[in-house]
């Protein structure tokens, strides 16, 4: 797929991970429109850099645990765009819990924002993708650990690893008009709440010696924009660290 004067959508697009993607897709030539939730300032930052590329941007406010806010998020996306091409799931929740502290709201908390709210842009963008209809992909990120489980983030965990199968059954229910792929990056930014020390002993144990770069991910969801004849996979962005 050719991205120039494609529209993509980036969830939580405004910082960290979310903004390389959108700032990526925007040097491949497609106009994006980015959601944040509370980080407004970060946002109007990052439409600063995507507008430079010569596109249109456009940041939207988008609280994805509530169901009616995706409903406004696509009202707003069809005022400012007249079709979607691509979606990239980024926005997500990753809270530290001991599998013995989980509480139901901790629980809803993490499965509303990283797969409920996924599906429901998901599903909303398909039925505008095939309206249209053009040819479209939608891109969900995952994590590694869907491959090599986190002990202090069951819920979390487990909602990725849902993301996954979501995505493997909305590529066959979905095709052949639209693709969906999962992207599973591994150690990219250190959490807030690690010593630098313990993130180095990780990375340590990456057979390519490093941490990846939110830009690996950013090539990574290009790629899979660009790849026509890719659908349902999970693809791996680690340095080969779940080999080991």
């Amino acid at each position: 797929m050719d991205l120039r004067n494609k529209v993509a959508l980036v969830t939580g697009g405004a910082q960290r991970v979310g903004r390389s993607i959108a700032l990526a897709l925007a040097e491949a030539g497609a106009h994006v429109a980015i959601t944040y939730h509370t980080s407004a300032a970060e946002a109007r930052d990052t439409i600063g850099q995507l507008s430079r590329s010569g596109v249109k941007a456009v940041s939207i406010e988008c609280d994805q645990q509530q169901l009616e806010r995706i409903d406004d998020l696509f009202k707003i996306m069809r005022r400012e765009f007249d079709r979607l091409d691509i979606v990239v799931n980024s926005a997500s929740i990753m809270e530290r819990r001991p599998a013995l502290e989980i509480t139901a709201d901790h629980w809803e908390r993490v499965f509303n924002t990283n797969l409920r709210g996924p599906f429901f842009i998901a599903q909303q963008a398909a039925r505008w993708m095939t309206d249209t209809p053009t040819a479209g992909c939608i891109i969900n990120i995952a994590d590694t650990s869907v491959l090599r489980p986190w002990p202090s983030y069951a819920a979390h965990t487990a909602s990725k690893a849902a993301l996954v199968a979501m995505t493997r059954a909305l590529a066959v229910a979905l095709a052949p008009l639209i693709r969906v792929n999962a992207i599973l990056p591994g150690s990219i930014l250190k959490p807030p709440d690690w010593e630098a020390d313990r993130w180095e002993r990780l990375n340590a144990q990456i057979p390519l010696k490093r941490s990846g770069a939110p830009e690996d991910v950013a090539e990574a969801v290009v790629f899979c924009a660009r790849s026509e004849f890719m659908t349902g996979e999970a693809l791996v962005i680690d340095g080969g660290r779940s080999l080991t």
